[in-house]
């Protein structure tokens, strides 16, 4: 058996997520398993670096299974693209040590938020993008980040499933990208909670727009608190950028 891993691309706008659902509805691991299992002759599984929420969208999500055939990677790659719907790509295909597995094997995951300022949206990237036509402080933006750089309970910033859960985690950098029209928020760590990006970022515009100040970010990390946080951001304008292995 050989461990094959992948590297995807995805628009997020027509699934429920990366995770396969009970309910039966569109993901892309269902999607992409369902090719799989046509080449492998046999059920597979599939294991990725992260579970994109619905709406969400991916430039470098990575995944593994294991092969028992034995087609050159590009063949693999040309053969599984060839029955992906066009919202799903395979960028790359690697043979890796059989120890590799995408998600435990993950140091850091990088994802950018990327938000509209202006009046209007262009067709072609709406469903890209957040469109938030206001005017903002991005010093005041970029302190905020700041603050929640390093080790910290985020609680606040999870939804009620992942309130029960260990919610410590390590933000490594925050970097806030501006020009007249256009804000984008990048975020690295070593995880995150469910929605926990979406409502960071919905935290630093509430700071932008002078409704929460540098004080209340504090007090939403040290508190557990949801309600002292911002609101939660739509799906459309997250991606995941990239995920960090040792090699």
């Amino acid at each position: 058996m050989r461990n094959i891993r992948l590297t995807l691309q995805y628009d997020g706008t027509n699934y429920s997520g990366w995770q396969v659902q009970a309910s039966g509805r569109p993901t892309v691991q269902g999607t992409l398993l369902a090719v799989l299992r046509r080449i492998e002759g046999r059920e597979v599984k599939l294991h990725a670096a992260g579970r994109t929420d619905a709406g969400v969208h991916a430039l470098a999500q990575v995944a593994n299974y294991f092969s028992a055939k034995h087609l050159p990677c590009d063949n693999l790659k040309r053969a599984i693209n060839a029955s992906l719907p066009p919202d799903i790509r395979v960028t790359d295909v690697a043979e890796v040590d059989a120890s590799f597995h995408a998600r435990y094997c993950a140091k850091l995951k990088t994802y950018r938020y990327t938000i509209v300022l202006s009046q209007t949206v262009s067709p072609f990237e709406y469903r890209y993008v957040y469109h938030y036509p206001y005017k903002l402080d991005t010093a005041r933006i970029k302190e905020a980040a700041r603050l929640m750089v390093g080790k910290h309970d985020f609680a606040s910033f999870a939804t009620a499933i992942d309130r029960d859960i260990d919610t410590v985690r390590t933000v490594t950098s925050i970097e806030v990208m501006s020009n007249e029209d256009r804000l984008m928020i990048e975020v690295t760590g070593d995880g995150f909670l469910r929605y926990m990006v979406r409502t960071m970022v919905g935290t630093l515009l509430e700071v932008g727009r002078s409704r929460l100040g540098l004080d209340d970010v504090v007090a939403a990390l040290k508190s557990r608190d949801r309600s002292l946080a911002g609101e939660t951001l739509p799906a459309q304008g997250l991606t995941l950028v990239a995920v960090h292995y040792e090699d």
